[in-house]
């Protein structure tokens, strides 16, 4: 039941996360990075004082070092108050990957969260001093549209009006209407696994091995079949990603394929169950 209950949350904390942008039609907008920008210098917490269209409260941005030259990791912790008979706040950690596509062009990233099925997105930090203030913002293509989200940083929880506007009246000159953001309240927070449920994505959440865990007490059979389904649709993931990014074409498996592939699988292991996800 405890399985059932992380895994009910996870599903739910989907659709918390996707919050923060919002869609327009056509091309992202040119947003120009910080000239000589220095990561080194950025690294380090960061308090989201203001961003695109989010009802989440004690937003939190922790940069650091990845495991491969030129990779970093971006977590963002938050809280959540989840509707219902009683209100309990939840804290959210999301792990995604940051790259530098160009070495010289360092404040213009691409960053790659687990749960974004479009693939990644852009990260470019347009203006900061690294003590103080900072301005991001991320665009991702679409389709014919794209879904962008701007976030205001500070090194402390709250900014001010000065460093506010600034960011605002940049944002404003990149054609991107500073009104779309929301304040990100950062009083009364509450220390990480004080409150309510942890749940934590990052990009071995979805792993073959974590999924089939979850279902692991069900029978090892049952267990395994997952994994060799989840491993199966990996690949196929990371097919429809790739296209996504290099020629902004999807291509999808028709269902009598699918289905063949999956009738194959039965019956390489016919006392297997399949959970379809």
């Amino acid at each position: 039941m405890a399985n059932l209950i992380k895994v009910a949350l996870l599903l739910a904390s989907c659709l918390v996360i996707c919050h923060g942008h919002t869609y327009h039609s056509g091309q992202c907008p040119n947003v120009e990075p910080q000239p000589d920008f220095q990561m080194n210098q950025f690294l380090g917490i960061w308090y989201v004082i203001q961003k695109t269209s989010t009802a989440s409260t004690c937003i939190i941005y922790n940069v650091t070092r990845g495991e491969e030259p030129g990779e970093y990791r971006i977590e963002q912790t938050s809280q959540h108050f989840a509707l219902g008979l009683t209100r309990l706040r939840h804290e959210y950690s999301y792990t995604g990957t940051l790259t530098v596509p160009d070495n010289d062009v360092p404040a213009k990233m691409k960053v790659k969260f687990p749960l974004s099925v479009a693939g990644s997105s852009t990260f470019t930090v347009f203006m900061t001093d690294y003590h103080q203030y900072a301005g991001v913002f991320s665009c991702q293509k679409v389709t014919f549209a794209h879904r962008r989200s701007a976030t205001i940083l500070s090194r402390t929880k709250t900014l001010d009006k000065i460093y506010l506007d600034k960011i605002r009246s940049r944002l404003a000159n990149f054609a991107v209407d500073p009104f779309d953001l929301s304040i990100v309240n950062q009083n009364d927070c509450p220390k990480n696994g004080s409150e309510g449920f942890n749940i934590h994505i990052d990009p071995d959440t979805f792993s073959a091995a974590n999924i089939a865990s979850v279902v692991r007490s069900a029978g090892d059979k049952i267990a395994s079949g997952v994994e060799t389904a989840i491993n199966a649709g990996k690949k196929a993931y990371n097919k429809l990603t790739t296209s996504n990014e290099d020629a902004e074409k999807v291509t999808t498996e028709s269902t009598e394929t699918m289905n063949l592939r999956k009738s194959e699988r039965m019956q390489h292991d016919p006392n297997a169950e399949w959970i379809a996800f």
